[in-house]
C-alpha cells in the first residue's frame, strides 16, 4: 500500500483555510496569550475549540514551549469526538497535509507502537479522518517549532481507566527530555458562565495535583452534582489521564495553569446559558538547585554589559599595540571576583574567527575573559591574529561556565542546556550547550561528535569515558 497523507479535515471552521489568514490569527492569538512561564517543558494540555473561543488559551499552553529546543518527536494525543473503540489508534500511513504544508509524521515509529503493542494500539485510519482535537493543535505547533520535528498523532477511542493505564505504560519510555506530549482536552461542555467555571477550578486542581485518582474522582463528583446542562467537566479526560498515568510517580513532575477562559468570553459569539471551558496547563520538570550547583550562578545585565566592555578594551589594545586594560577588583561586583571557568567566542559577519576558553575557573571571572579574549584574538590556531581593521566588524560572545558535574548516565544531559566534557587518559573534548541548539544533533550525535572530533576517540568512546556536564550563561553584544 502507497502512502495516504491525511487531508485536514476542519480548516475554514475551526481555524482559517488560507495559510495567510492562519499565519494572521495565530500571530494576533500568541501576541493576546499569556507569556512563558516555565521551564523544562515536558508536556501541555491545550484546548481545541475553535480558535475565536479558545485559541488565546491555547497559544499561552503553547507559549510555555521552548521554541529553540529540537524535540525528537512531538506526541499528540487527543480523545475521539467521532468513535469509540478499544485502545488508541496511531497515525501511520503518511503524514498530514495543512494549509501551510505538511507536518512530518513518523510512521516507523507508530508502526513499532502498533506491532510491540497490539492489544492496545491499532492503525487503523478511521479514527483521524474526520477528527478535529488533534487537527487544531498542529497549527499552533508549527507556529512555535517551525518545521524543525515530527509528529506522532494518537486518537484514544477507549473510555476505560485501566486502558488509559496500559497506553501510558506504553508510551513512558519516550516521555524524556528529548520529545514533548500535547495533550488535546476542552473542559467542562454546555453548563451556564458561573457553573462552568466553578466546575472548571475544581477539575483544573484535580489535575495539578499529579494524581489520576483524584481526577476520576472529582469527574464523578462534578457529575453527581448533576449541575444543569452538564455534560462533562472534561471531554479529553482520556487523554489526560494517559499524561497523569505517565507522571504520577515522579515527583519533579509539577503541573501549572496557565491561562483559562470559556466560550463565553469571548466578544463576538459568546453565549452565557451555555458555555465550554478552556484551561490550558504545563508540565514542567522541575530541578531541584540545591542539588544543581550549575543553576546558582547568576549574571546581571550590568555585569554582562561589563564583561562585554571589558573583553572588547582588552582586545582592542592587544590588537593596537597598546598598554594591557588594568581594571581594579574594586570596581567590579562580587560574582566577577568569582573563580569560573569561561569561553570567548568572536564571530565576523556570522562566521567564527577565533573561539578559546577554559573549563576550570582556577582565576577570577574577569580575568579570565580578559585572557580568553586575548587568546581567542591572536592565539587560535586555526585563524590568523585578528588586524586592526577588523575590529569594527568583530562581535564578540562571552559563554560563562558553571562548575563541572560528573554524571552516571546520559539522561542527565539535557540538549540546549548543558555542555559536555569527555575525558579518557590523556584526551578529552568539550562542548557548549550552544553546539546541540546549533547543529540540531540528537543526544547520540551530541556524544558522538564530541568524543571523536573534540577528544579524538571512537564515536562510541563516550561510553568508556568520564563525561562531566556544565551551563553556560552566554550573551554578546548586540
Amino acid at each position: 500500500m502507497g502512502k495516504i497523507d491525511r487531508k485536514p479535515a476542519v480548516a475554514g471552521q475551526f481555524y482559517p483555510a488560507g495559510p495567510e489568514k492562519l499565519h494572521q490569527e495565530l500571530t494576533k492569538l500568541f501576541t493576546e496569550a499569556a507569556s512563558k512561564k516555565h521551564q523544562h517543558i515536558r508536556a501541555i494540555i491545550s484546548p481545541h475549540a475553535g480558535y475565536v473561543f479558545s485559541g488565546k488559551v491555547a497559544a499561552s499552553a503553547f507559549n510555555q514551549i521552548d521554541e529553540k529546543k529540537n524535540y525528537k518527536h512531538v506526541f499528540i494525543v487527543a480523545s475521539s469526538h467521532q468513535e469509540q473503540f478499544d485502545g488508541a489508534a496511531i497515525y501511520c500511513d503518511g503524514d498530514f497535509l495543512m494549509p501551510y504544508g505538511k507536518e512530518r509524521v513518523d510512521t516507523d515509529l507508530g508502526r513499532e507502537l502498533v506491532q510491540k503493542f497490539p492489544d492496545i494500539f491499532t492503525a487503523n485510519r478511521s479514527p483521524h479522518q474526520r477528527e478535529h482535537s488533534l487537527e487544531v493543535q498542529l497549527p499552533f505547533l508549527n507556529f512555535v517549532l517551525k518545521t524543525n520535528y515530527c509528529i506522532v498523532p494518537i486518537i484514544l477511542g477507549t473510555s476505560s481507566p485501566a486502558v488509559c493505564k496500559k497506553i501510558a505504560n506504553a508510551l513512558k519510555p519516550w516521555f524524556n527530555e528529548e520529545n514533548l506530549f500535547i495533550i488535546s482536552s476542552d473542559f467542562s461542555h454546555y453548563a451556564e458562565y458561573t457553573d462552568a467555571k466553578n466546575v472548571d477550578l475544581l477539575t483544573k486542581n484535580a489535575i495539578l495535583s499529579n494524581d489520576p485518582e483524584a481526577l476520576l474522582t472529582t469527574l464523578s463528583k462534578n457529575t453527581q452534582k448533576h449541575i444543569p446542562h452538564l455534560v462533562t467537566s472534561l471531554c479529553g479526560w482520556t487523554s489526560v489521564l494517559t499524561l497523569m498515568y505517565m507522571t504520577a510517580d515522579n515527583d519533579s513532575m509539577k503541573y501549572y495553569a496557565i491561562d483559562y477562559n470559556n466560550s463565553g468570553d469571548s466578544n463576538l459569539y459568546g453565549d452565557l446559558d451555555r458555555v465550554v471551558g478552556y484551561w490550558g496547563i504545563a508540565i514542567s520538570e522541575e530541578i531541584d538547585k540545591s542539588e544543581k550547583d550549575e543553576d546558582l550562578f547568576e549574571l546581571t545585565d550590568s555585569e554582562k554589559s561589563t564583561l562585554l566592555k571589558l573583553a572588547r578594551k582588552t582586545i582592542e589594545d592587544k590588537v593596537n599595540h597598546e598598554k594591557g586594560t588594568t581594571t581594579e577588583p574594586t570596581d567590579l561586583s562580587q560574582n566577577l571576583k568569582t573563580n569560573c571557568g569561561a569561553f570567548v567566542s568572536l564571530h565576523i559577519d556570522g562566521n567564527l574567527r577565533g573561539c578559546i576558553g577554559r573549563l576550570i575557573g582556577d582565576i577570577s571571572l574577569y580575568r579570565m575573559i580578559q585572557e580568553m579574549a586575548v587568546s581567542s584574538a591572536i592565539h587560535d590556531s586555526r585563524f590568523f591574529p585578528v588586524m586592526p581593521k577588523e575590529l569594527a566588524s568583530l562581535n564578540i560572545e562571552l559563554s560563562v561556565l558553571s562548575p563541572l558535574k560528573k554524571i552516571e548516565n546520559t539522561s542527565e544531559i539535557q540538549l540546549g542546556k548543558h555542555g559536555i566534557y569527555i575525558v579518557k587518559g590523556y584526551n578529552s573534548g568539550v562542548f557548549l550547550p550552544q553546539v546541540a541548539t546549533e547543529t540540531g544533533w540528537s543526544l547520540e550525535d551530541f556524544l558522538g561528535h564530541c568524543a571523536r572530533d573534540k577528544a579524538g576517540l571512537d564515536w562510541e568512546g563516550w561510553k568508556t569515558a568520564d563525561i562531566f556536564i556544565f551551563t553556560a550563561t552566554v550573551f554578546g553584544e548586540k
